[in-house]
């Protein structure tokens, strides 16, 4: 069996107890080594491996120094998250290698529903959604929280954990579930992105691009985890589009979301937006930066002179993929042109008909 040979040129004599030297020492490929292997082998700029996941052994690093860090422990006891992946970031060379490990909540769900009996872990669950997943990110007793557990046992999506490494200046290589946990690969690219911020509550602001490109707030009910924005890039690339313009399998969607787009009780808030007049009540579907970077530059220039609208022409055409959605778009932007009104009108009541007569349904 061929063996990984992972060296180390830089260490912190001072801090054995953070780090572990491992020059020129041959690893067993478990699966675990394997799966960081297949990123490091080749790596000659020098590689650390820490032993805690804690933001004194991060920050501890020296600045542009490592051409690989490893960590094995979960990120789920950290307590300053952004900061932790922040340090390693600064400590890399570009595009150097960070290997890490969390615990997401679908893994510690399976771990406690095989720990427990049904008539346990329901009740228990319940208590641990409360006390895990709401008070962490309500205003309210966010503060409290934190000072009393110090971070501890964080509770983390695939989602979140994935948006928060991008957010901090990371390219996803490769996820993998191994043994109930999930360790991850990836490339220091850029500086962390400051300016962008995560959405936590129920009522989400998502930014999109409105009339003459200009950046407008859509309020929405959430229906995607934490940080979903962040990998928007990287999901589409992984799984594509389907009917329309929404994205395959996207796990970045929780259940309840789910439900609450398929009968479109997310989009409520935005008639806040159409009170506001940041939209219409028919017109093409306002849309972040990537996802308008998928079409075509003539439909582009077209729905930059037109104020997106609340109900898409979509509803009207019922087009079955990408091709298609554009082709729908890009006739009402032209029919509207000559007769806004009229174009209007015609595409609300085969909309309304499409969705109460023929069960349309959102994605």
């Amino acid at each position: 069996m061929s063996q990984a040979l992972i060296t180390v040129d830089k260490i912190d004599e001072k801090d054995s107890s953070s780090f572990e030297k491992l020059k020129f020492r041959k690893i067993p490929l478990s699966p675990v080594r394997e799966f960081y292997g297949e990123f490091l082998v080749g790596e000659n700029r020098g590689i650390i491996k820490l032993d805690q996941a804690d933001n004194v052994s991060a920050y501890r690093l020296d600045i542009t120094t490592y051409g690989g860090i490893i960590c094995l422990r979960k990120i789920n006891h950290v307590r300053y998250l952004n900061k932790y992946f922040e340090s390693i970031n600064r400590a890399l060379l570009e595009d150097g290698i960070y290997i890490g490990c969390a615990e997401t909540n679908y893994q510690l769900r399976k771990r406690l529903k095989e720990k427990y009996s049904w008539y346990i872990y329901y009740p228990f669950f319940l208590v641990h959604f409360i006390v895990k997943r709401i008070l962490p990110r309500w205003a309210v007793s966010k503060r409290f929280y934190f000072y009393i557990t110090r971070g501890k046992n964080r509770v983390i999506s695939l989602t979140e954990l994935l948006g928060r490494l991008v957010s901090c200046g990371f390219e996803i290589l490769e996820y993998k579930s191994i043994d109930g946990l999930t360790y991850y690969a990836v490339k220091r690219t850029v500086k962390p992105a400051y300016e962008m911020d995560p959405t936590y509550g129920p009522l989400v602001g998502l930014k999109r691009v409105g009339k003459d490109g200009k950046i407008i707030r859509m309020y929405k009910f959430r229906t995607m985890h934490p940080y979903a924005e962040f990998i928007q890039g990287y999901v589409y690339e992984r799984s594509g589009l389907d009917r329309g313009d929404k994205i395959i399998n996207d796990f970045r969607v929780t259940a309840w979301g789910a439900f609450l787009r398929k009968y479109w009780i997310d989009e409520l808030p935005m008639l806040i937006n159409l009170l506001k007049g940041d939209i219409k009540l028919v017109g093409v579907r306002p849309l972040s930066k990537h996802k308008l970077s998928l079409y075509s530059e003539t439909l582009r220039e077209l729905r930059n002179r037109n104020k997106p609208g609340l109900i898409p022409p979509y509803y009207a055409d019922m087009p079955q993929d990408f091709d298609g959605l554009q082709e729908s778009e890009y006739n009402y932007l032209i029919n509207y042109s000559k007769n806004p009104i009229k174009t209007d009108v015609k595409y609300f009541f085969r909309a309304v008909y499409n969705i109460l007569i023929k069960r349309a349904r959102s994605g």
